[in-house]
């Protein structure tokens, strides 16, 4: 399999979905002529032309308005936030009006829309531009949620978003559009809501997504230089999560650490630790330990970035915690 770069992805997920649908388009800020912020949509505009590839104004509360429209008109809209600290602004229209169109119009209008963008911290940016949603999503019934960590994920799953009749709220990071990954030629797709173990192992289960895969797979490699066997989850979409796939990795390893950029209050994190002791109670030898950021905002100088985020060495002494606790 050729090595693409994320990006490049995410732009052939598009475009196959968009050759084989004329009702699927692409909207959002920058995404025409300037080829996308992160270039994810170059040369899209001259495929598909102006009316299936629009830019649109800084005004992300309006265009959402007028995707969530579309898609409830038989459209398929695709709407690219230049990041999701920024689609706070449209936040009425995703949960409000496009999670809750089926529910609320009896089941006559669906809403088959996709919201993508990147996700969470890229280094130095600040507070109002480093946050990590994906629990603020998932805690709302009628969207579904993904939230990628390499290429041949982020193919295979934004085409199934895309294809979905749902609302479907798509995370990416921006410091993962460069990366590199083994992506077929030939269509494949990804189900949505199915996690997929990278690594396995037989000691501790690492659950983790999105760019904090890096970190729980680095700390794997290094645990393992010390005798210690951690089996890595990637969780790939957050809603619907995948239960069966985390419970039985517990029941074989019988300790979980969940390594995830959110805020510690009401995380993803919080959720599972939640689901494995009420149904893996048994199973565990020591206390479910979460590894998440830091209870704080985000500042600027890159030794408080560095403090703010979880690392290698943080995921590390976690899972030895979690080791060497006496049942």
């Amino acid at each position: 399999m050729p090595e693409i770069a994320f990006r490049q992805a995410l732009r052939e997920a598009m475009q196959e979905e968009m050759r084989a649908d004329e009702n699927v388009f692409l909207m959002g800020e920058e995404v025409a002529l300037y080829n996308g912020a992160y270039k994810v949509s170059q040369g899209m505009l001259d495929e598909f032309g102006a009316k299936r590839v629009i830019d649109t104004p800084i005004a992300e509360l309006g265009f959402a308005a007028i995707a969530v429209g579309a898609a409830m008109n038989g459209l398929r809209p695709i709407v690219e936030f230049m990041t999701w600290n920024f689609a706070v602004l449209p936040l009425d229209q995703i949960f409000n009006h496009a999670a809750k169109a089926l529910a609320m119009s009896g089941g006559q209008f669906g809403c088959p829309i996709v919201f993508r963008g990147p996700n969470g911290s890229a280094g130095q940016l600040g507070a109002q531009h480093s946050s990590a949603f994906e629990n603020w999503y998932a805690n709302i019934p009628g969207l579904k949620v993904i939230s990628v960590s390499n290429p041949y994920d982020a193919k295979g799953l934004l085409k199934s978003a895309i294809r979905d009749n749902d609302p479907v709220v798509f995370m990416e990071s921006e410091v993962m559009y460069g990366d590199l990954g083994e992506v077929p030629t030939e269509e494949y797709l990804i189900p949505i809501g199915k996690a997929n173990v990278v690594r396995q192992g037989t000691d501790v289960t690492i659950v983790s997504y999105n760019k904090m895969m890096k970190t729980a797979i680095s700390a794997a490699e290094e645990l393992a230089k010390e005798g210690i066997s951690a089996e890595v989850i990637d969780l790939r979409t957050i809603r619907p999560l995948d239960w069966e796939c985390i419970i039985n990795s517990v029941k074989k390893t019988n300790r979980l650490v969940i390594v995830e950029e959110q805020w510690p209050f009401g995380s993803v994190g919080s959720e599972i630790a939640y689901r494995v002791q009420k149904d893996a109670f048994d199973y565990l030898d020591a206390p479910v330990t979460r590894l998440a950021s830091a209870d704080t905002s985000m500042h600027y100088a890159p030794n408080l970035v560095a403090a703010y985020l979880p690392s290698v060495e943080k995921t590390v002494k976690a899972v030895k915690q979690v080791m060497y606790t006496k049942k």
